[in-house]
């Protein structure tokens, strides 16, 4: 004898299959296609400002335990379907402390690349990278105080170029040992290269080392939007704060 469901039981199961079927496609989404990201600290400006939030990519470089919610996964040295990044992308990276922390840094050197600064020039595999001038810029700090810098166009080796911010030229990561960046590596920087505990700095010092392959989590592709936090400390200030020129734009 066929039994008909309680109308009360079909609604149930309707709605669980509905909640089931969202989570299906955020962990999807989150996982295979794109995740949202925020800025804390200003060590990228000016391509990345503090309070800025971002689309990160995740099917270019391919997927590790990383790629994945609460980095569930065996760990490996390699990644599925991986790729090989681009020398200049904006990566988001967790940081190989092994922690939880997760960095955005620009991808600089590639392995097999000898890496040095030298008078707080980028020399890459024995060659200085042209610098040109680009003016002065602003750099806001954690304590939301702006402040004037020189402002730079960086060129990589085969072209690609991206700005940085220089404050000096003697500093404690303006004058390096080479360093050949291993297979499955890379060696990250901020463009704002004096406030930027990067690759140049070792693990054991504060900084991050060489980035292993499995660690990156996506390329930074989109900016959603931007919001000046640190200085809204008034209510009359706060919808004055948004920074609506940095909204829906790509990132070089």
């Amino acid at each position: 004898m066929n039994m008909e469901k309680h109308p009360q039981t079909r609604s149930w199961l309707g709605e669980t299959i509905e909640v089931a079927a969202v989570l299906a496609c955020v962990f999807v989404s989150t996982t295979a296609i794109a995740q949202p990201f925020y800025v804390p600290s200003g060590s990228m400006e000016p391509t990345l400002q503090i309070g800025d939030a971002f689309l990160g990519s995740k099917f270019p470089y391919g997927w590790s335990r990383y790629s994945m919610p609460f980095s569930v996964g065996p760990h490996s040295g390699t990644r599925l379907m991986g790729r090989m990044p681009e020398r200049g992308d904006v990566v988001v990276f967790r940081h190989p402390h092994g922690g939880t922390e997760t960095l955005v840094k620009r991808l600089i050197g590639l392995p097999g690349d000898t890496v040095q600064m030298v008078d707080g020039r980028l020399v890459i595999n024995g060659k200085t990278l042209p610098l040109e001038r680009a003016g002065d810029g602003t750099v806001e700090d954690g304590d939301g105080r702006r402040v004037s810098v020189a402002r730079y166009v960086e060129t990589l080796p085969g072209g690609a170029k991206h700005p940085i911010f220089k404050w000096q030229w003697d500093g404690m990561a303006d004058n390096t040992e080479p360093v050949k960046v291993p297979e499955g590596h890379f060696f990250m920087m901020g463009d704002n290269r004096d406030n930027s505990l990067d690759s140049r700095v070792p693990v054991t010092m504060g900084g991050v080392g060489l980035v292993p392959m499995e660690n990156l989590m996506a390329r930074a592709d989109v900016m959603l939007g931007s919001y000046d936090y640190l200085n809204a400390d008034r209510p009359k200030d706060w919808m004055g704060q948004f920074r609506l020129s940095r909204f829906f734009r790509s990132i070089h």
